[in-house]
């Protein structure tokens, strides 16, 4: 079983919300104008392969938090709730992007 998108996951959520942002949506933002299209769709796929994988819920909750610098307590949301909004977040960048290439 493949499970690089495991590292990529972790690469993503580790090398953008991290300790030193401002905010997440500001970070988020930041990585979106970095990276191409191509990219954002390997990050999407990654994130949703993750969300419906067998992992636990619990082991899911623990690796996003472990891999961010984000207190979810005062997002009100839980980490699969908020990755979940990373990823449609990501979407709708990526179909934007679609219609303006």
């Amino acid at each position: 079983m493949d499970n690089s998108y495991i590292e990529q996951l972790e690469n993503f959520l580790g090398g953008t919300f991290h300790q030193d942002i401002d905010s997440i949506q500001e970070a988020l933002n930041k990585y979106i104008d970095e990276c191409d299209k191509e990219w954002l769709n390997k990050i999407i796929i990654s994130g949703e392969k993750f969300l419906q994988s067998d992992i636990s819920d619990d082991n899911k909750d623990k690796f996003i938090e472990d891999s961010t610098e984000i207190y979810f307590e005062s997002i009100n949301m839980n980490p699969r709730e908020w990755l979940n909004c990373i990823i449609n977040t990501l979407k709708k960048e990526v179909n934007k992007q679609h219609y303006f290439q």
